[in-house]
């Protein structure tokens, strides 16, 4: 999901640069309504790698890959550029009609992907994600990356709505157990976020997450959800006065909408995948540095509207 969202300013990029460019995404299903919310995305094209590869040759997987090429391969493009730079996401670049691109060989993610490119070129690893998908999409389109990243998107209309406009957002799940951080230290984020006047809202993606919040729920108090999809925690996350997540997708979506945003960072270095938005936003932590709570105490009084 992060991904996703790290490569939203360079599609604002080329919009802004050739306002009549029509763009194509390919993106794993569950993520797709998130380039739908950029409105200079013409159409995506939905593929559920991650379910295809689990069974690669059953007859359900043969179909849906055969689909996916046939969407694919149904235009003839300009140019095919995998902002990735992954061998899987390489792979599924050729199958598109038209010249593909990428990073070469010393800058991309996983170097084999670079043999699948017809045109390749070098971007500086050690840029932000954000930086890195810039740089690679204007040297292939042709143009000069200028100014801050715009991430361009337009927030969604969602099925739950918390029950106080005024709310913060707390996102304490993650894909690993390392970049978790304490429950309790949590219950004290939530004490002084109330204390200032903000409702809570725990928000979750997986039953464990969901376990998790129900606990500090009960602990801390606030409002746990139900199971929201990425497109309706997308329009809870656009309306709040703040967040304060963890190394995770949603909390890169918050920023992404401009809402002042903490991250923190338990089992990562921030400096290549760090929040990025046009609010307030600050990462903290990184490998081996799990967060004080009081420091992230002192930085969340911070953000988000200060009467």
């Amino acid at each position: 999901m992060g991904d996703v969202v790290h490569t939203m300013p360079a599609i604002s990029d080329i919009a802004r640069r050739y306002p009549d460019a029509m763009i194509d995404w390919l993106v794993e299903a569950s993520f797709a309504s998130l380039p739908a919310m950029h409105p200079a995305v013409r159409s995506i094209i939905p593929i559920s790698w991650r379910r295809w590869r689990k069974k690669l040759f059953s007859r359900e997987s043969r179909a849906a890959i055969s689909a996916a090429r046939a969407a694919l391969r149904a235009e003839r493009y300009d140019l095919v550029l995998d902002l990735q730079g992954l061998l899987k996401s390489a792979l599924w670049a050729t199958q598109a009609r038209g010249p593909s691109a990428g990073y070469d060989r010393a800058s991309a993610r996983e170097s084999l992907a670079a043999m699948f490119y017809s045109k390749r070129t070098p971007v500086d690893k050690r840029l932000h994600a954000i930086e890195r998908s810039r740089q690679l999409a204007a040297a292939h389109v042709g143009y000069d990356v200028e100014g801050p990243p715009h991430f361009g998107l337009t927030a969604p209309t969602g099925i739950w709505i918390p029950s106080k406009p005024r709310y913060a957002v707390l996102i304490t799940g993650a894909s690993r157990p390392e970049k978790l951080w304490p429950e309790a230290s949590w219950q004290a984020v939530a004490a002084v976020l109330q204390a200032r006047g903000f409702a809570i809202v725990w928000l979750w993606g997986s039953v464990l997450e969901g376990e998790r919040s129900k606990r500090l729920a009960d602990a801390a108090g606030g409002e746990v959800p139900p199971f929201l999809t990425v497109k309706d925690a997308s329009a809870v996350l656009a309306r709040a006065s703040l967040c304060v997540g963890l190394d995770t997708g949603f909390t890169h979506i918050a920023a992404a909408f401009g809402v002042d945003t903490l991250g923190i960072y338990c089992d990562h270095e921030p400096g290549l995948v760090g929040i990025v938005g046009s609010g307030k936003v600050v990462s903290i932590g990184g490998r081996g540095q799990v967060p004080a709570v009081e420091r992230v105490l002192e930085l969340t009084q911070r953000l988000g509207p200060q009467t």
